[in-house]
This record gives structure tokens, C-alpha cells and sequence, in this order.
């Protein structure tokens, strides 16, 4: 609908009343005597919202499997269409799924998706639901699972440099599951956030602007992960001397103290707090290049490729601890409209 003004009419000596375009009531399917839900945003605007329109609807897609794409390739679809909000995805195979493709689908979503369940199949059918509610599961109570796993990981990785545990390895690299699985969920919750400012509020985002900003603490959250999990893979195959294991193993400890106070500082809007968390990020990032060209240095023979594997993702880790103080900041200054 193209722009259109209305003049604001004085009624009764003390009501403003404004008329509706009659296309978009049509549209709506609003009539006389129905309700409309006004919601102030902090730019002053008003969002104007049938009443009818606010109940419970489930959001359905149908999606047809490309028959020459690889199955993680058409899973990517199923993904995009779960950020996007929708409830109900029909899966849609022309010349059918085979068992092994059904149990493959059937894992896959149970392992990446929240909330996501199969509800009806046939043989070129599979039908998935959401049965997750928004507002059962805050953005701050995602944010802070998601952040004990991260730490729960970071320890048994540091654990992992002297202990040669292949077993604990192997744990933390699943762990890392859970957190693309919050990631994911999160990513749909701010999708959602965004186009309606009522369901923003309930899961925790108080103004519009900082659902931008949360997208990318999760994001770096997220590839925090991801570093813990290399960490894992390299650690049980580290071999140099153990003074350059303990110097290691100190940095490993202060990057999760790190991660720690920019978790707290986000939780309070403390922006003293991010200030002192990006210094100590940038003080982290040049001792872990600095033990780097140490090792570089030295003849340690290639073993030592997995140390400076280590490093380099420990490195990593601070510069997204860096990113997120500095959302933190960005979010916990007032707008000029504000």
C-alpha cells in the first residue's frame, strides 16, 4: 500500500479519532465493532494490529527435496524455513524417501532443531512441527544455557591439554551440538522479535534495535564454540615441552575468565566492565601470538602444528569476547530518540 495522510479529527472536546484506509481494513478483514491493538514504538510510530489477527496461527511450507542436491545441502532449506518462523514444514520427496534418508532427516532435526518434531509421514511425505513457544523459553534463558554449555566446554578443553583424555575430547565435540542447536533457535526467536514488537518484549528484548544487536553476540557465542571444539580435536595430539603446555593452559584459563566477565558485563549492561573486558581481549590476543612464534621458532618437529592450532583458536576466542563487549557497549548507550 502506497503512503497515504490523514488529518486528525477533534471529537467530543477531548478525543483525537483518525479514519483507516478502507483497503487495508478490507485486506484485514476488520469491520465494525472489532478491535484494534495500538503499540507505541520508541521512534513514536504506532503499530496498528487487528486484534483477530494477534491469535495462535500456525505458519505453514511445503518443501520439495532437490533430487541431484546431497541431503545436508536440501537440510540447509528445512533450516532457513525454521528461522523464518515457520510452524508446520512439509517435506516433500518426488520419488520418495528411502529408510536410510527418513532416519538420516529424523536425527538431524531432533540434533539441530528446538522444538522441531515429526508429526505424520508417508512415502514421499514427512510432516514437521514446532511445539516450542517463544514466550515459554526467554531470550535471556537461551542466551544463558547456551552460555554454561560454552563454559562447561572451555574447562574440560583446558582439562584435556594435560589429561590426553580422547574420551573427554570426543564429549566436548558433541557438546558443540547444543550450542548450534541454541544458536539456531535464537537466530528464529529475533527473527520473529523483529516484525512484532509485542513477542519482542516477551522473550526479553526491550527495544527493537538491540534484536541486531543480540544476532551477533550468539553468532560470536557460537563460533566461541566452534573453537572449543578444535581445541578438543587438537588436544589429545599435542607434543611440546611442558612449560609451553602450561603457558598454554594459563591462556586457555584467562580467555575463559574472559568469557566470563563479558557474560557478566552483557547480563548488566555494564559498559566499565566490557571497557576492561576488550583491554584484557587485545592483552590475551598478543600473549597467544606471542607463545606462537616461540613455538614457531623452536625445533619441535611437526607435532607442534596442534599447539599452534590451539593458540590460534584461543586467539579467536578473545577477539569474539572483543566483539561482544563491544555490542555491550553499543547496546547499553541510550539512543538520542530515547
Amino acid at each position: 500500500m502506497k503512503e497515504e495522510k490523514r488529518k486528525i479529527q477533534l471529537t467530543g472536546g477531548s478525543t483525537f479519532t483518525i479514519s483507516l484506509p478502507i483497503k487495508w481494513a478490507r485486506e484485514a478483514g476488520i469491520k465494525q465493532g472489532d478491535e484494534l491493538s495500538l503499540i507505541q514504538r520508541d521512534d513514536k510510530s504506532l503499530l496498528i494490529t487487528p486484534v483477530k489477527a494477534k491469535k495462535e496461527q500456525m505458519n505453514c511450507a511445503e518443501l520439495t527435496l532437490i533430487e541431484d542436491e546431497e541431503l545436508e545441502g536440501n537440510f540447509r532449506f528445512l533450516i532457513a524455513h525454521y528461522l523464518v518462523g515457520y510452524d508446520i514444514v512439509k517435506l516433500l520427496s518426488p520419488k520418495g524417501f528411502s529408510a536410510e534418508e527418513r532416519k538420516w532427516i529424523k536425527e538431524e532435526v531432533r540434533k539441530r532443531l528446538i522444538g522441531m518434531e515429526v508429526v505424520g509421514e508417508s512415502a514421499r511425505e514427512i510432516i514437521l512441527k514446532s511445539f516450542l513457544k517463544y514466550e515459554d523459553f526467554t531470550l535471556q534463558d537461551a542466551i544463558r544455557s547456551m552460555s554454561k554449555i560454552i563454559l562447561s566446554m572451555q574447562g574440560d578443553a583446558i582439562a584435556t591439554l594435560r589429561k590426553n583424555d580422547s574420551n573427554l575430547a570426543d564429549d566436548i565435540i558433541e557438546r558443540d551440538d547444543e550450542i548450534d542447536r541454541f544458536y539456531l533457535l535464537i537466530v528464529r526467536q529475533l527473527k520473529a522479535a523483529m516484525s512484532d514488537p509485542e513477542l519482542a518484549k516477551k522473550i526479553g528484548v526491550d527495544r527493537q534495535r538491540e534484536s541486531l544487536g543480540y544476532r551477533i553476540i550468539v553468532k560470536s557465542m557460537e563460533r566461541i564454540g566452534d573453537h572449543v571444539e578444535n581445541i578438543a580435536r587438537n588436544s589429545t595430539m599435542i607434543k611440546v615441552p611442558e612449560d609451553a603446555i602450561k603457558k598454554i593452559e594459563k591462556i586457555g584459563n584467562n580467555v575463559r575468565g574472559l568469557f566470563i566477565k563479558t557474560l557478566d558485563a552483557l547480563s548488566t549492561m555494564d559498559i566499565e566492565k566490557a571497557n576492561e573486558a576488550i583491554k584484557d581481549a587485545n592483552s590475551l590476543t598478543e600473549e597467544s601470538e606471542a607463545i606462537s612464534e616461540q613455538l614457531l621458532r623452536e625445533e619441535q618437529g611437526a607435532d607442534k602444528i596442534h599447539a599452534l592450532s590451539v593458540l590460534q583458536s584461543l586467539g579467536r576466542m578473545a577477539k569474539y569476547c572483543e566483539d561482544i563487549a563491544e555490542v555491550t557497549i553499543n547496546m547499553g548507550i541510550r539512543g538520542a530518540e530515547e
